[in-house]
């Protein structure tokens, strides 16, 4: 067994667009920089995913000389400020009501054209904190972007290694869009709510991952996997009662060591399991 360690990092600065695999992030309250930062707005200001617009993977993003830059065929390439301004627009995730920064019409402009109908992408306001769930995440305030509901998402490479042994066809972690992929524990380590430490940096275990229909989305083509996998599988054995969902991985919140970087390689050391 190896030593536990991080395996890969993954940022994906515009909700549900394509993420970035990257060496190195830094940790900031919300999770790892730039995660998340932007989404995609409906004629309604209410969030746009996979889930019901799976050709978003279409989009691939990248953090490059201080803008944001999105990517797909047939257009030409958008460039955002990262720190544009704009006007504010209160915006819905979830049940979550909160302030985004509208990132202007030529970004409008764009998503109409690769998508057929009128959005906004905007930007998080972090002078207007959103806050994980305090029955999860407990007391103490744990800001958040426009992920859907907690800053980091942890998963093993066991735990998809399981998985893929069951399935008719393996499948790449990219379906679950992790934050952090850890190698060198046993299966589903991660489902621990327990601290997890790589040096200075502490994450905490809050919440098993429910999965949707995203996981069924292939992230290269947008296509849906035709017989529901692994969602099929996963109801066969990771189902959680109380939660009403199959589970993978685990939402996180940030315990220690903001500002500072984390890499690939960075060993793992985990608390003592709480019960």
């Amino acid at each position: 067994m190896l030593t536990p360690r991080i395996a890969s990092l993954h940022v994906y600065p515009v909700k549900s667009c394509r993420g970035i695999d990257v060496r190195d992030a830094k940790v900031t309250a919300t999770g790892l920089e730039w995660d998340r930062r932007w989404m995609i707005v409906d004629s309604k200001d209410r969030f746009i995913t996979q889930r019901t617009h799976p050709h978003l993977t279409a989009i691939t993003t990248s953090i490059f000389g201080g803008q944001l830059r999105l990517v797909t065929d047939g257009q030409p390439q958008l460039a955002i400020d990262l720190h544009h301004d704009g006007p504010r627009r209160k915006v819905q995730v979830w049940k979550d009501s909160c302030v985004g920064v509208d990132a202007g019409q030529e970004a409008s402009d764009w998503l109409l054209a690769l998508l057929g109908e009128p959005l906004r992408l905007v930007r998080i306001d972090e002078s207007v904190p959103r806050l994980a769930n305090p029955e999860y995440a407990g007391p103490d305030p744990h800001p958040v972007t426009f992920t859907d509901g907690y800053p980091l998402l942890l998963i093993s490479r066991a735990s998809l290694e399981e998985l893929n042994r069951k399935l008719p066809s393996p499948l790449p972690m990219n379906r679950f869009r992790p934050s952090i992929v850890i190698e060198g524990v046993p299966a589903h380590a991660e489902d621990a709510m327990t601290v997890y430490r790589f040096g200075r940096v502490a994450i905490r275990g809050v919440k098993h991952c429910t999965r949707c229909v995203i996981t069924t989305t292939d992230q290269k083509t947008g296509m849906r996997d035709a017989g529901q996998q692994p969602l099929k599988t996963l109801r066969s054995y990771r189902w959680d009662r109380q939660l009403k969902g199959v589970t993978f991985g685990q939402n996180c919140v940030v315990e220690g060591g903001i500002g500072e970087t984390l890499a690939v390689g960075a060993e793992l050391a985990i608390d003592p399991y709480q019960v």
